[in-house]
């Protein structure tokens, strides 16, 4: 598989990752390629903080609509928005 194609792969398996959800086989090729990549670690060390910053200042009401556009407009996650906003829905639902 192409670099491009491992960082392509990464992008859907973001949050499992961090979250260390993912088989051990899987989070093993992740690391190997975080070791070469340098725009995925980047993107994965941002995600990370962005979680961790989130965590220790977040209230405990949803996040507006304004925020959370704003958020992932800086993070170049726009094409994910539309389906933040469902899961966002449905979650406080």
């Amino acid at each position: 598989m192409s670099e491009h194609g491992h960082c392509r792969d990464l992008l859907g398996v973001l949050s499992e990752f961090i979250d260390g959800a993912l088989e051990q086989q899987l989070c093993d090729e992740i690391d190997r390629h975080l070791q070469t990549c340098e725009k995925c670690r980047v993107v994965i060390d941002s995600l990370r903080k962005t979680v961790s910053l989130y965590q220790q200042t977040a209230p405990a009401s949803e996040m507006p609509d304004d925020v959370r556009e704003r958020l992932f407009h800086c993070l170049d996650l726009d094409e994910f928005l539309h389906t933040a906003g469902q899961e966002q829905g449905s979650a406080g639902a």
